[in-house]
């Protein structure tokens, strides 16, 4: 029997990554809210400037070591220490790592007050990645119940262009509010280097 030394290493690229994911989810203990520092329900948020964060761009593997990874990071706007990025690319690494091993239909988080208990999916839920996201979540609901706040200035164009177009559209401005309370972040397909 011939063996195929690209299927080989495949195999053995396959069983590190899952080695690595493994080590990462069975080694800390899954975060509480607690760790974060989040606003409370129900205070105003205001927008932060633009940012771009660091991102992990590629993955180099080396074909003659297969135990031989680079992730190379792209920096973004960030001015941290080196400590500091070590620990940032530590986390993507380990989001990466989470995002091959959770099977895709489970990569979701959901903080809908209609559907109390489909918040996040167990195993994603074990992981920094699916913590995470459900803080973002949590504070995109924020941003967004602060920017349509009725009484500021933005909620108040928001809310006019609302009833203008429900007026136009179907003859009432007779809508039930909680029409316009799902806020969804849906990802786009990731594209190769």
């Amino acid at each position: 029997m011939k063996l195929n030394p690209m299927k080989s290493l495949r195999k053995l690229t396959v069983l590190i990554v899952l080695i690595a994911f493994i080590g990462t989810v069975a080694g800390p203990a899954p975060a509480m809210a607690d760790d974060f520092r989040l606003p409370a329900p129900g205070v105003m948020v205001d927008l932060s400037p633009e940012f771009n964060p660091p991102m992990l761009k590629a993955i180099k593997v080396h074909p003659e070591n297969p135990f031989k990874f680079e992730f190379i990071l792209d920096k973004g706007d960030s001015r941290i220490s080196n400590s500091a990025l070590k620990e940032e690319s530590s986390r993507l690494i380990k989001y990466f790592l989470a995002s091959l091993t959770i099977p895709e239909k489970d990569l979701w988080v959901n903080l809908s007050p209609y559907e109390k208990d489909r918040i996040i999916p167990h195993s994603f839920g074990l992981t920094e990645m699916g913590r995470d996201l459900l803080a973002e979540d949590y504070m995109l609901k924020q941003i967004t119940a602060s920017l349509i706040y009725p009484e500021g200035d933005t909620g108040r164009k928001f809310w006019k262009r609302i009833y203008e177009e429900s007026q136009k559209r179907y003859g009432t401005t007779n809508i039930p509010v909680n029409t316009f309370n799902k806020v969804w972040i849906v990802p786009q397909k990731g594209s190769c280097l």
